[in-house]
């Protein structure tokens, strides 16, 4: 039986127990989370991670293709091509952030709407540093936030290892807190971080008055509101809104470049010119005072430049494609499977299957080999329950040529290659 609806009650089991369990490796090959402890580091996980690269990098058709599929040569020579469209490159190369760094730091504070904005190596040091400035602006060191968020489950603990921050969660639901829920909460807090859209929960957001009123709540509690938007850029289609208006509702807001916007590596922490002043401070004592960091900045100018408009046309077809596997994946071939959110909120959602991680993965991997199509990448089991795994699914440019056809297609070609399910329990 395929389950659409809204709840996802397996994404409440997938609350992490030990947040040091993950390695804070994400999206080592474009896609959910780290390899495991250690798996890249053994001589069988490089192959095998060698193995999938091939594979993808081979397939005719895919629904998208993530930076780290393609190989250094191919990378150098396509930044090289087309940096000469968003920088001048006779200009002097960037020495401690100026040049084309500060060049994209004024970009990006004006299309989120801030007046100042800093460039980080990592979204975890962008955020720290955030949350640590606001700490000192407010005297409360506690962050609220969801047990899911990433700080909680991808960054080894770093808010409290390295911050010294502590945090407390108005909700456990898998979905962002409620204006309600904030209020209620039990505990003070001088910020209120919300991941835009939350990714281990499936990429999921709230309304736009819902989110509004999240924020409206905090402010009753005299906190400040940070938004975590790595992935901030693919929210606009769902909130109606452009991405100034979205920004404007928080004191301060990071971005990522590598997410959604094929970037290298980077962030930008936007906000108030004060906080970002003290945030450079703190970026050149945590490290992140880097020398040169032009093939990023680069990057990131053709990130903004291409990417950025295409992404409204990826959502809506991710709605596409889920409609397509949720109709693909009905039938007697699987007892039951689940497309969360059964809508996509942007151009990624999760699909749940009742596999073991390993069968799934091996059958995503024969059908790129054997077909030249890739339908699903890597699947995992972290927090899921026994018998149970799930995906991430990105549409991207080359998801666009897909129909529900192809989907159609597709879906039994998978399939074929799994184990038989195994029998219910009377």
């Amino acid at each position: 039986m395929t389950d659409t609806n809204g709840t996802n009650e397996y994404g409440k089991q997938a609350q992490p127990d030990d947040r040091d369990h993950r390695t804070g490796r994400d999206d080592p090959d474009g896609q959910r989370g780290p390899d495991g402890p250690g798996e890249t580091d053994r001589p069988d996980g490089q192959e095998e991670r060698r193995r999938r690269l091939a594979a993808w990098r081979a397939s005719d058709r895919v629904l998208s293709r993530g930076s780290a599929d393609r190989r250094i040569g191919e990378r150098l020579a396509a930044l090289a091509e087309a940096a000469g469209e968003v920088h001048d490159l006779d200009d002097w190369t960037d020495v401690y952030g100026n040049g084309v760094v500060a060049e994209l730091e004024r970009r990006t504070a004006s299309l989120l709407g801030f007046p100042a904005a800093a460039f980080f190596p990592t979204g975890t040091m962008a955020q720290q540093v955030a949350l640590r400035c606001w700490a000192t602006r407010t005297g409360n060191a506690t962050v609220a936030l969801h047990p899911q968020a990433h700080p909680e489950v991808h960054e080894r603990s770093a808010f409290s290892v390295v911050s010294g921050l502590r945090t407390v969660h108005p909700t456990t639901e898998p979905r962002l807190p409620t204006a309600d829920e904030v209020r209620e909460c039990d505990e003070p807090f001088g910020a209120l971080m919300l991941e835009l859209p939350l990714r281990d929960a499936g990429f999921v957001l709230p309304t736009w008055d819902e989110l509004v009123a999240v924020v409206e709540a905090a402010r009753e509690r005299d906190a400040v509101v940070h938004f975590d938007g790595a992935r901030l850029w693919e929210c606009a289609p769902h909130f109606g809104r452009p991405l100034d208006e979205i920004a404007s509702l928080a004191d301060s807001v990071y971005v990522s470049f590598y997410k959604s916007l094929d970037g290298m590596s980077g962030a930008v922490l936007a906000g108030p010119e004060p906080l970002i002043e003290e945030a450079r401070a703190w970026r050149h004592r945590y490290g992140g005072q880097l020398f040169q960091q032009y093939p990023a900045a680069l990057a990131a100018l053709l990130g903004l430049e291409r990417e950025l408009p295409r992404l409204p046309s990826y959502v809506a077809h991710a709605k596409v494609v889920a409609a397509a596997l949720t109709d693909a994946l009905r039938g007697p071939a699987v007892p039951w499977s689940r497309i969360h959110p059964p809508v996509p909120h942007t151009h990624q959602f999760q699909v749940w299957l009742p596999y073991d991680k390993d069968a799934l993965n091996e059958a995503a991997l024969r059908q790129s080999e054997e077909t030249g199509v890739t339908l699903f990448r890597r699947w995992f089991s972290d927090g899921c329950p026994p018998g149970v795994s799930v995906t991430e699914v990105t549409v991207a440019s080359e998801g666009l040529e897909w129909t529900p056809q192809d989907v159609a297609e597709a879906v039994p070609q998978f399939l074929r290659r799994l184990p038989p399910p195994a029998p219910a329990c009377a």
